[in-house]
């Protein structure tokens, strides 16, 4: 095999390992808010109250969907908790920063209602940028070893006898 096709090959892995991460965290993130949002609407919190609430819940679901495929693959639930927080902490707190900067930012984007078009559009915007930005944060993560690398050892696909997670330190490329 080619080697220098191989090499494009792993950074293409790479590149849809980081987007498929960031869209793991995107997916808690939107959950977390919109629900922070009705929680926050129903009670009649205040816009603080709101985007604390959200950005635990964002965490709570993002860590979450991250877990799921680490816990079928058998790992204890500590050691996924671990996992979870190695491969998403930045990533969501990259997220939760540019999402909420960029709800204040917008005029009138936090105090619109759910029923607001303007909320759902702000939310959109929002979540458009923070993938944009995180993508290639989760990248670089990946590329050191760090973030979701961490997670694809244990993500469903058990190694062919005698690759064991070793692989997965980024000098051989990741096993298939």
């Amino acid at each position: 095999m080619d080697h220098s096709t191989h090499t494009g090959h792993a950074a293409d892995r790479t590149w849809r390992t980081a987007i498929s991460a960031t869209l793991h965290c995107l997916t808690g993130c939107a959950i977390g808010e919109v629900l922070g949002m009705i929680l926050g609407t129903a009670f009649g919190w205040s816009n603080l109250a709101t985007i604390v609430v959200s950005i635990v819940l964002a965490f709570f679901f993002g860590y979450a969907l991250t877990m799921r495929p680490v816990l079928r693959a058998g790992l204890g639930f500590t050691a996924a908790v671990g996992v979870a927080l190695a491969a998403d902490t930045v990533s969501i707190a990259v997220m939760e920063v540019i999402d909420n900067a960029f709800m204040l930012a917008v005029p009138g984007a936090l105090t619109a209602g759910l029923t607001d078009v303007l909320f759902w559009a702000s939310l959109a915007a929002s979540l458009v940028i923070a993938f944009v930005v995180t993508v290639p944060v989760n990248r670089w993560m990946i590329s050191r070893g760090r973030g979701h690398a961490v997670v694809h050892q244990y993500h469903g696909h058990q190694a062919p006898a005698g690759e064991g997670p070793k692989a997965a330190d980024g000098h051989h490329g990741h096993h298939h």
